[in-house]
């Protein structure tokens, strides 16, 4: 598919719906997925909100995007050269969309059919060394020449190195930002090339300025999109941590580049290999593992369908869920006092998996997750990594 052509037989309406939800206070991933697997459609779902909560008491009113801000952000995405992909669209990176909770909104400039090439991302740190540079260019340059795109962070030290190096390949910049705010300052024209002959991707609508808590949601995208994470140089308190262990969690590859025990810059990474990292010092090594990776049926420059099935929770819509005349899972489940009570019983302001909160409820796992969204809807629920959920009391 080309970068022109059309990602969805979804109406416009319908993706500002989608865009309202995801941007709404309080609506995060797994309560957007919540919403679309239950209403079938965002508009559905937003003209269900102002009475989907009216049971719990002491919460706080939900407060949805408006429609004018959601109009505006189509406008100034689409005058960047961008557009915008929502979960469950064709476009949208298939190895994203099996993660837990994947992002809803996708803000993308560039050729958006990279997003659907086999990909492995490259990160460290930002104060990197001229070696640890170095390498990460011999990296993206060996993959790159057999066939796999490079991810990164568009970050100082050894993303620019990744990308730089990957730009005649084919490279993804996963950014913390508006598609239109560039950050760092140095590496304009890196984007501007990136956004030309590359693929630029963001989770926040234009003019988001960066900000700390923006880089962790960063990470889990560029994560998300990748068979495996190479890691070369990180301290121990760093982002490319965050990105190898998030990797680690949805079952992607992790490999490390090992460095002097005297560098602080290698301690982060020692201690991955120590942890059961793969232990990189070519590009072959790399290579060899994804080569063999169960996520792709063929390898690159073939069918690339993954073979795992989706991780479950990820709010994909399945016509079994909704009866075979479409008949939306609302109009079959009714959540009363007595539904709300036995669930906010059983949490508290430790952490619970959610399959435990059913499996003591003893209610259908549907009503229970539909009091669990309400709670969240309203925030009297706090989520946690491992589908853990407590109560904010």
């Amino acid at each position: 598919m080309s970068d022109t052509a059309k990602l969805s037989d979804i109406s416009d309406e319908e993706r500002a719906c989608r865009l309202q939800l995801a941007q709404s206070d309080n609506i995060g991933p797994a309560t957007y997925h919540q919403l679309l697997d239950i209403y079938g459609t965002a508009s559905e779902a937003m003209t269900a909100l102002p009475d989907l909560a009216s049971g719990v008491t002491r919460g706080r009113r939900i407060r949805l995007y408006s429609r004018e801000r959601a109009m505006r952000d189509i406008e100034r995405t689409h005058d960047c050269g961008g557009q915008i992909i929502t979960h469950g669209e064709p476009g949208f990176p298939r190895l994203l969309a099996e993660t837990v909770n994947p992002p809803p909104v996708l803000f993308v400039a560039g050729k958006t059919d990279l997003l659907l090439q086999p990909t492995c991302a490259i990160v460290g740190s930002r104060n990197s060394s001229a070696n640890g540079k170095r390498f990460a260019r011999d990296v993206a340059k060996g993959l790159g020449q057999s066939g796999w795109l490079i991810a990164s962070g568009l970050a100082r030290g050894i993303d620019t190195a990744a990308h730089e190096a990957s730009l005649d390949q084919g490279t993804i910049a996963v950014i913390a930002t508006g598609l239109d705010v560039i950050y760092p300052p140095e590496n304009a024209d890196l984007h501007a090339q990136i956004a030309s002959d590359g693929c630029v991707v963001s989770e926040m609508p234009p003019g988001t300025q960066p900000r700390a808590e923006l880089f962790p949601r960063r990470n889990r995208i560029i994560a998300g999109l990748a068979a495996g994470v190479v890691v070369i140089e990180a301290a121990m308190r760093s982002g490319s941590l965050i990105t190898a262990r998030l990797a680690n969690e949805i079952g992607r590859d992790v490999f490390s580049v090992p460095g002097s025990p005297f560098d602080p810059r290698s301690e982060g990474t020692n201690r991955l290999i120590q942890d059961g990292a793969m232990l990189v010092t070519s590009p072959r090594d790399v290579l060899d593992v994804l080569e063999r990776s169960h996520l792709y049926a063929q390898g690159p420059g073939r069918d690339n369908q993954p073979l795992c099935p989706p991780v479950s929770g990820t709010g994909g819509h399945r016509m079994e869920d909704r009866g075979s005349t479409g008949t939306s899972l609302s109009d079959k489940l009714k959540v009363d006092d007595s539904h709300r009570q036995t669930v906010m019983d059983l949490l508290g302001p430790d952490p619970v998996e959610v399959d435990v909160v059913v499996r003591e409820s003893g209610l259908p796992s549907r009503l229970v997750q539909m009091v669990i969204m309400e709670l969240d809807l309203t925030g009297r629920l706090e989520r946690h990594p491992g589908q853990r959920v407590s109560l904010i009391v």
